[in-house]
């Protein structure tokens, strides 16, 4: 355990931290133990510091280094560990979803350069559908209509759901439809656009409704197909077959 300590620790300081502390360095290998050794260690300390590098630069390192060394030793912890995975992966999470907003909005400031038109329109199409009769708008701004109510739970993001859907621009252009192929689609609830996930959490096995889904629920600043372009709002109406537990 000793030696362990001594060649990860070494590897971990010399990669990641120069905090100006003198310290002894070999200066040469003398053995085939010693040039093992050094192999070993560096190998460590390099893939320590390209995962450092590559998504943690805010990296604490005298903090990372005792909490190393406290896990090498089992002593003076200064959280459970049962705690530690949580910590680590609620952390990048957010750090993710941070950056993927980051991009997101720098994709759609780039494409209102070309597309703001259809972004515009769909605001336009959106402002005046929502005053309708039977129109309702949640808070993501996802617009829906109940065509026919279903009987029975609502669908679940883990449900699987055999549906029909019929997809439009706001101008009437059918850029997908199961109905018109004569063939229901099956996927997990959860694995659509995020509007349309919104919209199938309302439903029930037997509904039958149409969803009014803004750009950014939608696919935002992607162009998907000939007839989806960046920025667009969508239509889409959907019934419920059958939920598949």
């Amino acid at each position: 355990m000793k030696i362990i300590k001594i060649i990860l620790t070494l590897t971990v300081v010399v990669s990641m931290t120069s905090c100006g502390k003198q310290r002894k360095e070999v200066k040469s290998l003398n053995s085939k133990i010693d040039s093992v050794s050094y192999a070993a260690g560096m190998s460590y300390g390099v893939n320590i510091n390209k995962q450092l590098k590559n998504g943690f630069e805010e990296v604490n390192k005298e903090i990372f280094i005792q909490g190393f060394l406290n896990g090498i030793d089992s002593l003076n912890f200064l959280m459970q560990e049962k705690d530690i995975q949580n910590v680590i992966t609620t952390y990048f999470q957010k750090k993710q979803e941070a950056k993927m907003k980051e991009q997101q909005e720098k994709a759609i400031k780039e494409a209102e350069a070309k597309f703001g038109h259809i972004k515009k329109a769909g605001e336009e199409f959106l402002a005046a559908n929502k005053s309708k009769k039977g129109i309702k708008t949640t808070a993501s701004g996802l617009q829906y209509i109940v065509l026919k109510e279903g009987k029975g739970d609502l669908v679940k993001p883990t449900d699987k759901v055999k549906i029909h859907y019929h997809g439009t621009t706001i101008d009437g252009k059918v850029f997908d439809s199961s109905v018109e192929k004569k063939s229901p689609y099956t996927a997990r609830a959860n694995q659509f656009i995020p509007g349309f996930n919104e919209g199938l959490a309302m439903m029930k096995e037997g509904s039958k409704y149409k969803f009014f889904i803004p750009y950014k629920i939608a696919y935002g600043a992607q162009q998907r197909g000939e007839l989806i372009k960046p920025l667009s709002t969508l239509i889409f109406e959907v019934e419920i077959l059958e939920i598949i537990k």
